[in-house]
């Protein structure tokens, strides 16, 4: 650290000629530790070095900063207002070094990635090996969750969210747009026939989300209400609470389902049916903190998985 000084008030709200980023340095250290002998042991200096530079800080100050006695150091009031407030900035200051560190050299360390039970499982699941391969130093953490994992305890990283963000410390990039079709397997077709018009699903099954008070999008279940009138409904043959689940079940033969392209690829075995027919669309996001803003990691990642999605014929 510098010896730069500043200008600004005391505690007590008078104003004072500067203060000193080493005799702040050396006042967080003491907070921390405890005691001036722990604290001269963490900085290197010795304990008549580090009381001469906590004196000054209080002079300066004009405000005891420490109760002084036998079992070592308590702060005063005042000196846990100023505590508070060193502390969040040396941590920021200590985060902002790690970044750009992280900024200089290879993209390495742990990377916690939430996303949809279906855009996990089936799409991004595996083209992680890809992305591994290229950085081998991240160690990724993949949490498929059909809820919105809370980004700012750090539950995780980052989040592929169907969903834009609305919490203002959030920076967001939309990756894609998810639609939605009408699937089924060929043996179900091979049985059941080819539904050439919306009327045509009275006579078939279809897989369906479970009743659920938090539905991955509104209106899910758009496809039971197709070609019904006076608010009808039909009923599924099945119900399921992810969309990974209804996928395994269409594909099993057990019905036609709404499902998003991206879990049918091209060269899937599963057909198309009603064409002409198309579900509401989703726009996916790439959320993360603020504080990730700089982030290797992240910037790579993201990186990555804009380039995949430009390669993929949905």
């Amino acid at each position: 650290m510098s010896n730069r000084r500043h200008a600004a008030n005391d505690i007590s709200g008078r104003p004072v000629t500067s203060l000193d980023w080493d005799k702040l340095r050396v006042f967080h250290a003491v907070a921390e530790a405890g005691s001036f002998t722990h604290a001269g042991d963490t900085l290197h200096l010795s304990q008549s070095a580090v009381s001469r530079q906590i004196g000054g800080l209080e002079q300066s100050l004009n405000t005891p900063l420490f109760h002084r006695h036998a079992r070592g150091l308590i702060l005063t009031e005042q000196g846990e207002v100023l505590h508070r407030a060193v502390r969040e900035i040396f941590g920021r200051l200590s985060e902002a070094e790690a970044l750009i560190a992280e900024s200089k050299a290879k993209p390495q360390g742990a990377l916690r990635v939430t996303t949809t039970v279906g855009l996990g499982s089936m799409w991004l699941t595996p083209r992680i090996g890809e992305f591994l391969e290229i950085y081998p130093e991240i160690a990724m953490t993949l949490i498929v969750d059909d809820a919105n994992l809370d980004l700012n305890p750090r539950e995780a990283d980052i989040a592929i969210r169907m969903v834009a963000p609305t919490q203002p410390d959030l920076i967001q990039r939309r990756l894609m747009t998810v639609r939605f079709h009408v699937y089924a397997a060929p043996s179900y077709l091979k049985k059941h026939g080819i539904p050439k018009t919306v009327d045509d699903l009275d006579r078939h099954g279809i897989v369906v989300y479970s009743e659920d008070p938090r539905p991955p999008f509104q209106n899910s279940n758009w496809l039971l209400m197709q070609g019904v009138t006076d608010g009808a409904t039909r009923l599924p043959v099945f119900q399921v609470n992810n969309v990974y689940g209804i996928f395994r079940a269409v594909q099993s033969g057990l019905g036609l389902a709404a499902l998003p392209d991206y879990l049918v690829p091209r060269g899937s075995n599963l057909v198309r049916v009603l064409p002409e027919l198309e579900g509401p669309s989703l726009e996916a996001y790439f959320v993360y903190p603020e504080a990730l803003r700089h982030s290797a990691r992240v910037t790579v990642f993201r990186d990555f998985l804009i380039r995949k999605i430009a390669e993929t014929e949905f």
